[in-house]
């Protein structure tokens, strides 16, 4: 098991203060103004904040420059929209909100790396650490690249873990390729005519029309998506009208569609529009589709990921990390990074419990050591020292 000296019980301490005060998306100003302050007394070089609106970034320069080379490591701070049921002593003291995704652990271990590397500085580069807000569905990836995050920082590559309930402690997970779906989603708004319930002939009902809308829905992975693609089409709500003796004028339903595959991404965006407008114009009708492309799949590039293995092989054993794991049908806005830089991430083992997004789930620090040492192996191996 690798060792972290005496940091270890301040990483636990960071992760949870985080863990008892979580935010949403960009508004972690508590978390964010936390991690810059530990990053200046650490001795980084530099420590940047506002990056993406609330993201802050850390540049540690190491013991030689002749390399040119700089590496990124990220972590997200963002927590969920979920009242908590951990019964944990550090358990959220904002209601409603809670580090339900272990982006507490993600940031705490980030930050003992980063103290472990400006101690050191035992590699030949720059080792650059960003604290990405808004990774729950806020796109702050995205925010941070637009930011200039890559270019202003002159990252060359850039790697990120994630938590992983029911991967045992001390074992790894990642491949090359797709690792996470793409994450887009519909409304599908339907306009017929209202009536009363006791004359159902004088309507057009919308509420007929979209369910048979919902189940059509269901046809395109099945008969129209390759049999050898991946893809989820859910119509998550519907709703429509507040009477039971009243035929509503209209209904709305919205949902989630997630693809690996650039082609099978736009073939289902055709259909789920070509489906609701001509269901709807069948019965009579109208169906308005807004259409919304969020995330793109989350894609780890074949060098890095090989060279991220080997990492943590070199860390943990063979046996303990799986370099060809099954893609998740799940999404990560570290993909907005891999579009812009090659790079990996990395899940790490979390042990049993509560799987993520579980209102009883929390971080099991007992993976600390493991990712800190991971993240400071990825620098030291990658930018070493003659």
């Amino acid at each position: 098991m690798p060792e972290i000296s005496g940091d270890y019980a301040d990483v636990v301490e960071w992760r949870r203060d985080i863990h008892a005060h979580p935010e949403l998306q960009f508004e972690v100003h508590r978390t964010a103004a936390l991690v810059a302050s530990k990053l200046k007394e650490f001795g980084c070089d530099e420590v940047v904040t506002g990056v993406g609106k609330t993201g802050v970034v850390g540049v540690i320069r190491g013991r030689q420059q002749t390399s040119g080379r700089v590496i990124g490591l990220r972590a997200d701070m963002d927590a969920l929209p979920i009242e908590e049921e951990t019964g944990a002593k550090w358990v959220s003291t904002n209601k409603g909100v809670m580090h339900a995704c272990g982006h507490d652990g993600h940031t705490a271990m980030l930050l003992g790396a980063a103290r472990a590397l400006t101690r050191t500085r035992a590699f030949d580069g720059t080792a650059i650490v960003i604290f990405q807000p808004a990774e729950e569905g806020g796109g702050g990836g995205k925010a941070m690249v637009d930011d200039g995050l890559m270019d202003r920082f002159e990252i060359n590559e850039v790697y990120a873990m994630h938590t992983e309930p029911g991967l045992p402690i001390g074992q790894f997970s990642t491949a090359s390729g797709p690792l996470a779906a793409s994450a887009d989603g519909f409304r599908i708004k339907i306009d017929g005519k209202g009536a009363h319930g006791a004359s159902p002939h004088a309507s057009v009902d919308p509420l007929v029309v979209g369910a048979n809308i919902l189940l059509a829905l269901q046809t395109i992975v099945s008969r129209n998506v390759h049999p050898r693609q991946c893809a989820v089409v859910t119509v998550g709500w519907m709703g429509g009208g507040k009477a039971g003796n009243v035929i509503p004028q209209s209904a709305e339903m919205g949902g989630t569609t997630r693809t690996f595959d650039p082609a099978t991404r736009d073939l289902i965006e055709k259909r789920v529009t070509e489906i609701a407008t001509y269901v709807a114009e069948a019965y009579g009708a109208k169906a308005t589709v807004t259409y919304k492309r969020m995330f793109p799949p989350t894609v780890n590039h074949a060098n890095e990921t090989a060279f991220a293995i080997d990492v943590a092989r070199s860390r943990v054993g063979m046996e303990n990390v799986d370099g060809s794991m099954e893609p998740l049908m799940g999404s990560e806005d570290f993909a907005f990074m891999l579009e812009a830089r090659p790079g990996n991430i990395m899940l790490i083992g979390n042990g049993d419990g509560p799987s993520v997004h579980d209102a009883r789930y929390d971080f099991n620090d007992v993976a600390i050591p493991f990712g800190v040492d991971y993240f400071i192996s990825i620098v030291e191996h990658r930018l070493p020292l003659a």
